[in-house]
């Protein structure tokens, strides 16, 4: 039923959409999650249609056009490669296409309410990877609308959809035994890499970058400074690839974390006799360990001890789950992982901190339990003779 007074109706399937008339005496139609959202939304759509056209400047371009020279301009001097490779692929993949359509060629509202339906509504992407598309679009659409009377219209029409437990895929306890059974029973030496992961929750492209001179053995440290990744070269000699050596994610992906010491056993039991500071621990070589070598030897690992394939990256949902069970605060689990705040911590592993709070109320109804059970003393001798 809507809403008397609007054109706001609430669906079989439990959004919300929205209805305006357009110039042309056509309906134009917006989807939310809520009515607060939808009714914004249809704001934001009357506005546009009631306002002008985009004034002349470069994003009244044909908008492929104009995504495809803010993707071949300066932007691969001012990001990292591995960066500018996410950035190509989603742009290539996703938005030139879509602007490309018939209707669609212009940037407004409407079109940045479309696209953002569009890959909220597309099958058989995660909400992380629909989350990093928009992300892209939208870092697109800072520069392109920049200084336009649009910019926050446009913007604001972009649907972001929410982080779920459901992305998180994490071994369970019986499979992460398992596999660490299998990589002590091993005298492969770069396996400890996978058994680090589990243990400190870094990526892959972190062990792949680590040295020797990143461990320090007395103090049980290891310093997180470099990421290996292997990236498309869009230059035109060389190979379709390139191996890259750069910073890690972010600036608080650069970080120093606290090793277990079983881990550091292993590594001097294992460690070969002569080792130099400079080489990667991996390779032991001055040639980092390709990130793709390292992930086909995981998958054999999986195999080898009878679990299903995962992605490399199931090891970081893992060591995080682990450690909420555990009891670890968040702040401190946040950190250790190198997210720039804990509200990312909080959205990704929502689902684990979800069961900590069962845990904690299931700890309160112990104690009432046990406040209010009858107090049975015993009655002893002296008592009776009185």
């Amino acid at each position: 039923m809507p809403r008397r007074g609007e054109n706001i109706y609430k669906r079989k399937d439990g959004r919300w959409e929205g209805r305006v008339l357009g110039s042309g005496g056509k309906y134009q139609y917006v989807y939310s999650r809520t009515y607060k959202e939808v009714k914004e939304k249809k704001k934001l759509l009357q506005e546009s249609i009631n306002r002008p056209t985009l004034a002349a400047s470069h994003t009244s371009l044909n908008a492929a056009t104009a995504f495809a020279a803010w993707l071949n301009g300066n932007l691969t001097i001012r990001v990292k490669p591995s960066t500018y490779e996410s950035y190509y692929r989603c742009v290539t993949k996703y938005v030139i296409p879509f602007y490309q359509e018939e209707g669609n060629e212009q940037l407004s509202v409407q079109t940045a309410m479309d696209f953002s339906s569009r890959i909220n509504n597309y099958q058989g992407l995660s909400r992380s990877y629909k989350r990093k598309i928009l992300t892209i679009y939208k870092t697109a659409l800072r520069e392109l609308l920049k200084d336009t009377s649009e910019y926050n219209t446009v913007l604001n029409a972009i649907f972001m959809p929410r982080l779920s437990g459901t992305d998180v895929l994490v071994l369970s306890v019986r499979e992460q035994k398992l596999i660490e059974m299998a990589i002590v029973g091993s005298n492969d030496m770069k396996l400890l890499g996978v058994l680090l992961c589990f243990y400190t929750g870094i990526r892959l492209g972190e062990v792949c970058g680590l040295k020797w001179a990143d461990i320090d053995f007395e103090a049980g440290t290891m310093v997180v400074a470099r990421t290996v990744s292997r990236v498309k070269n869009f230059n035109q000699t060389g190979g379709k690839t390139t191996l890259y050596i750069g910073t890690p994610k972010s600036a608080h992906s650069n970080r120093k974390i606290p090793l277990p010491g079983f881990w550091i056993e292993l590594v001097k039991k294992l460690k070969r006799n002569s080792f130099n500071d400079n080489f990667f621990i991996l390779s032991d070589t001055e040639r980092p360990l390709d990130p793709r070598k390292y992930q086909n030897l995981f998958q054999t690992l999986l195999k080898q001890s009878g679990v299903k394939s995962r992605k490399f990256h199931a090891i970081r949902h893992t060591f995080a789950t682990r450690a909420l069970e555990l009891g670890v605060d968040i702040k401190t689990l946040s950190e250790i992982l190198g997210h720039s705040n804990v509200s990312i911590t909080l959205n990704i592993y929502a689902h684990s901190m979800f069961e900590q709070k069962k845990k904690a109320i299931e700890k309160l109804n112990t104690m009432y339990i046990t406040h209010t059970e009858p107090t049975i003393f015993a009655v002893n001798n002296s008592v009776v003779n009185a």
